[in-house]
């Protein structure tokens, strides 16, 4: 999957001319990136429709798949001439506007006054989380270059990747056993350290920022990577489940692939934006 994914990526970079600083960069940029975000998107939803309907919500997908994906490439779409900006500026209100109308409509049609806020609210919910998150990270792909995602996809995983480690080797204190009863402290400080490495190598060997904010990137995305988790993990334990699914072998469904990347793709983003400037 790591190197599918790398190889993808690269090659999105090298097709659109972002890759290397001899290229001649198109005016378009991310779009395979794009396109994989779009496919993810469809079992995301289905995941996530699947723990609302554990409580008792039904999430109306015709309207917000679709939904997420537009909301999902907001800064892709923009690189297009047609979307000026004043459409732009009205676009994700228009949208977003779009999605609490229909879903009234959708509710009123086929359930009537039948678990109206349930519904309604799962829906729009459905698409802030995994369409307006989700729009920061192609973000960071266009408006920063390919290391500077590389950087921040992998150093968030890889503090998944020491949360794990040293939780299993040296947990022993309980960060959060009502919601997520593995998760310790002693695997926050693996996943500190990990990503503060990634942050470092990353930033050192490709010149995206000074190495000591590398190393800071790392460290306070761990902990917000950490809290992503957290957040997904509510909502499967509040529908009593383990995992969003079991399409992935070893992780569970795409929500538990993408959680940590979701919820904190908007604050790095802000965090390149003041070490790189936009």
């Amino acid at each position: 999957m790591t190197a599918l994914f790398i190889g993808l990526i690269l090659l999105d970079a090298w097709l659109d001319g972002s890759l290397l600083n001899s290229q001649q960069p198109t005016s378009v940029q991310a779009t395979i990136l794009c396109s994989l975000l779009a496919l993810i998107a469809i079992p995301a939803q289905l995941e996530l429709g699947k723990l609302a309907r554990q409580n008792g919500a039904l999430i109306f997908t015709p309207i917000a798949l679709p939904a997420t994906i537009l909301m999902a490439l907001t800064f892709y779409l923009k690189q297009f001439e047609i979307f000026s900006t004043p459409i732009y500026t009205y676009y994700i209100l228009l949208l977003l506007s779009g999605v609490v109308l229909l879903s009234f409509l959708t509710q009123g049609v086929r359930f009537g006054i039948q678990g109206v806020l349930k519904n309604c609210s799962s829906t729009v919910f459905s698409v802030m989380y995994l369409g307006l998150l989700c729009s920061f990270v192609p973000a960071i792909r266009i408006h920063y270059g390919v290391w500077a995602f590389l950087m921040f996809v992998f150093t968030v995983k890889c503090s998944d990747i020491g949360a794990y480690t040293a939780g299993r080797l040296f947990g022993k204190h309980k960060m959060a056993p009502s919601i997520s009863p593995g998760k310790t402290w002693e695997g926050l400080g693996g996943a500190v350290v990990f990503a503060a490495v990634t942050g470092f190598c990353f930033s050192h060997f490709c010149g995206i920022m000074p190495p000591l904010a590398g190393l800071l990137f790392g460290a306070i995305f761990a902990v917000l990577g950490q809290m992503g988790d957290l957040a997904e993990s509510m909502l499967k334990r509040d529908a009593t489940v383990k995992d969003s699914a079991s399409l992935i072998p070893g992780f569970g469904g795409v929500l538990d692939v993408i959680d940590s990347p979701l919820a904190t793709a908007p604050a790095a983003f802000v965090y390149f934006w003041l070490c790189c400037g936009i």
